[in-house]
């Protein structure tokens, strides 16, 4: 084993993950996880695993909870690489750094897998009836579902604050297919570095589409506070 290994297989220590096992604990929560979109993290100094004597990769569970996190601020917070390596240097630095892109904090551990709730548990998390739920889900803005994820409760507050001014999910139906024409044109975009078919570009593209993702949301917002401006002028 290499110097690093051996240290971190001494007595008491921690079972060390070799990719495999990694890909077993994670694919359940990260469905499009794979070898290669490691392998990529690890190149962009988000995760540094171990390495034996013969180069393969050792991940402690501290590694595994770092990737869990990483991967939860991409998916459910579409942050791109350089924002979540920033405020990973800001934790490893023992500093306590402010959520990026938010005003709050997330959930009361950024560590832990994401939550999953059942029907009931959403409407009561939610504090809505499941008329709205289901409203939601035939205007396209839910997908109908056995569980549900924190985008999906984050999305139903949202409605039931915008259904106390008159909004009902109907008037919002459009918004599907503009979310699916901007995947359209992002998709697009990205496809000259996904086409090259090996596994760190296909990470790389996906990479790509989400932080050009995060400046569409950049242009979008400002567009909106520019047409209530004229509407207050």
């Amino acid at each position: 084993m290499s110097t690093s290994v051996a240290r971190m297989q001494g007595v008491g220590a921690p079972t060390l993950l070799n990719i495999g096992q990694v890909l077993a604990k994670l694919k359940p929560e990260f469905p499009d996880l794979s070898p290669s979109k490691l392998r990529f993290l690890e190149e962009q100094r988000l995760v540094s695993p171990a390495r034996t004597e013969s180069g393969y990769r050792k991940f402690s569970p501290r590694d595994l909870e770092r990737l869990r996190l990483v991967l939860t601020m991409q998916r459910d917070h579409y942050l791109p690489l350089k924002v979540i390596r920033s405020y990973l240097a800001e934790l490893d630095a023992g500093r306590n750094p402010a959520w990026p892109g938010a005003t709050t904090p997330p959930a009361p551990s950024m560590l832990s897998s994401e939550r999953r709730y059942t029907r009931e548990e959403l409407l009561r998390e939610a504090s809505c009836p499941a008329s709205l739920l289901e409203e939601a889900i035939s205007a396209s803005l839910l997908q109908p579902a056995d569980t549900f994820g924190d985008d999906a409760l984050g999305v139903l507050k949202a409605l039931a604050e915008l259904r106390r001014v008159g909004i009902e999910p109907r008037h919002l139906r459009g918004f599907r297919a503009a979310a699916e024409r901007e995947a359209g044109l992002l998709e697009s975009a990205v496809l000259p570095v996904i086409r090259r078919r090996d596994g760190a570009s296909r990470a790389r593209g996906a990479e790509l589409a989400l932080e050009l993702a995060a400046q569409l949301d950049v242009v979008r917002s400002a567009l909106i506070r520019g047409a209530l401006d004229r509407l207050g002028a």
